[in-house]
């Protein structure tokens, strides 16, 4: 796949460093500090059985999209890879999952931000919340190095805070208990349900492969940044998972809308919650930065294809980024936050990105041998846990996510299909 010859190409501009960060930053993001309330309210004390069935998901959806970046190193991720291995139509179909299920997420971790910001419900948070969407679209929109410098610097911030919460309650005099990975009593549903809200947290590799177009020697650097933002996140989420289980519990968990704050809380130093929330502000800020950079080229691929109106296919003459694709995003966010409650948004999310994966494994399916890294085994079990971790979310997001997907394919289906199919 080639840019349009009418428009100037993205820049190669992202190192090692650079593309690791910015997997980092959209993993480790608000989902640390919001993802385990709903995971324990599914799966109780199992929910560590359930972050360790998502990170084998994550590790085979890596391997998958880190095998055809290498391959095919422009802008689209799963999109382009469906397109080229499968179909248009599967192509169409990960595209609008992730599409769909990221705009969501951005209105979230910008919801999430807000909450931190102004505790108390109302118009002021939302305008918060709105405000976060158009600085941070501002700051994309000035070119992907200006996004990963910022990351980098919320990234650092991200993990000192936490690094101080694990400290704070490891150091603690309170009583604390070792957790087991799948306690009696837990339902396989149940887990499986926390596994599938828990995959949330670790989507974030999605938007290395995503930025194929700008970053340098693609086909080395991609799967290495992909591995190593993945162990990085698994690594600290595994870390959070047994502090919090270890002192707050799973009913606490369940619970508490802010559960590391209640974790330092417990650890009789209150003086820290109000760096917990600095912390959570500042994680969200990556997470929705390091979304609109993915959702953007995401967009631009498609338009590219005549699968979106082709206005949003431009990129900026000087700054070299999809700026029409970033500018609809932006008001689409912002309508969002200031109209939507979307507390059920993990779901939803996770639902859309679930499938954009499958697509990814079923594309790496069909590599030949020479572009082959990993036995096809890895591409099934990477595509029927995706599959199964979708349909075991809560019903209604499910179910909304999946009537989405229906009327875009209708759409599509009515206009003949993309033009260039």
């Amino acid at each position: 796949m080639k840019p349009e010859a009418s428009q100037p190409g993205l820049v190669r501009g992202l190192g090692l460093a650079d593309a690791v960060v910015i997997g980092v930053g959209s993993m480790v993001g608000a989902g640390v500090f919001a993802v385990w309330a709903p995971a324990a309210r599914a799966a109780g004390a199992g929910l560590l059985a359930g972050l360790v069935i998502a990170g084998i998901v994550a590790y085979c959806n890596a391997a998958s999209s880190a095998q055809l970046a290498a391959v095919y190193p422009v802008s689209g991720g799963a999109y382009i890879y469906g397109r080229e291995r499968l179909s248009p139509t599967l192509g169409f179909l990960a595209g609008c999952c992730f599409v769909i299920g990221k705009t969501a997420s951005c209105a979230a971790m910008a919801l999430t931000f807000a909450t931190y910001v102004v505790p108390d419900p109302g118009w002021l948070r939302r305008g918060v919340a709105l405000a976060a969407v158009l600085l941070l679209a501002a700051v994309n929109y000035r070119g992907v190095t200006r996004t990963a410098r910022l990351t980098r610097i919320i990234v650092a911030c991200s993990l000192a805070v936490l690094a101080l919460v694990l400290i704070l309650v490891q150091t603690s005099t309170g009583p604390h208990r070792f957790p087991s990975v799948w306690p009696g009593g837990t339902s396989v549903y149940g887990v499986l349900q926390a596994a599938g809200l828990l995959f949330f947290a670790f989507a974030g590799y999605a938007r290395i492969a995503t930025m194929g177009e700008e970053v340098r020697d693609p086909a080395r650097i991609i799967p290495r940044a992909v591995f190593i933002a993945l162990l990085v996140a698994v690594g600290i989420y595994a870390l959070i998972g047994l502090t919090l289980l270890s002192t707050v519990g799973a009913d606490g968990l369940a619970s508490s809308a802010a559960p590391l704050a209640t974790a330092v809380s417990t650890a009789d130093a209150a003086w820290a919650v109000s760096i917990v929330r600095i912390g959570a502000a500042l994680a969200s800020l990556g997470a929705l930065l390091a979304l609109i950079a993915g959702i953007g080229r995401t967009t631009l691929a498609m338009a590219r294809n005549g699968d979106l109106p082709s206005w949003l296919a431009a990129v900026h003459p000087r700054y070299r980024v999809p700026h029409h694709a970033e500018v609809a995003l932006a008001v689409v966010v912002g309508v969002l936050v200031l109209t939507t409650d979307l507390r059920g948004v993990i779901g939803f999310s996770s639902f859309g990105v679930l499938l954009y994966y499958a697509v990814a494994n079923a594309a790496a399916f069909t590599q030949p041998r020479d572009q082959r890294r990993w036995s096809r085994v890895v591409n099934i079990v990477g595509l029927l846990g995706c599959v199964v971790l979708a349909f075991t979310l809560p019903i209604a997001s499910a179910a909304t996510a999946a009537g989405v997907l229906v009327v875009a394919l209708l759409v599509r289906s009515g206009r003949g299909g993309s033009a260039r199919s």
